[in-house]
């Protein structure tokens, strides 16, 4: 078993994402509306360091979508795919992050 995050940039690639999840038999997903570090410090302070990073942000784009899943191994390669299919490529700037960790106890979850 794995937690898998997925910090989508793209917001309005959420509806069509979930769908294709659930296409393919992948569920349980659980989705926070998230802030990045440097956009919420440039929201604070509008001069110094912080500044520099403006050019590395999307200005229309004020909050990502993080979505967690417990899954089982072998559905990683899916959930890239999937991604990959309706997101893009996540290895362009701008588009997302992705990355597993292992758990190792969980409870309540549905097989």
């Amino acid at each position: 078993m794995k937690l898998l995050v997925f910090v989508l940039n793209k917001i309005e690639k959420l509806d069509a994402l979930l769908e294709e999840l659930a296409n393919n038999q992948i569920s349980g997903a659980t989705i926070f509306r998230t802030t990045g570090m440097v956009r919420e410090l440039m929201s604070r302070h509008e001069l110094g360091i912080f500044g520099s990073f403006r050019h590395l942000l999307d200005a229309d784009r004020k909050e990502n979508r993080t979505l967690f899943m417990v899954v089982k191994t072998e559905q990683i390669a899916i959930i890239e795919k999937v991604i990959d299919q309706v997101v893009g490529n996540i290895d362009e700037p701008d588009t997302g992050i992705l990355f597993t960790l292992p758990i190792e106890s969980v409870r309540g979850y549905k097989h």
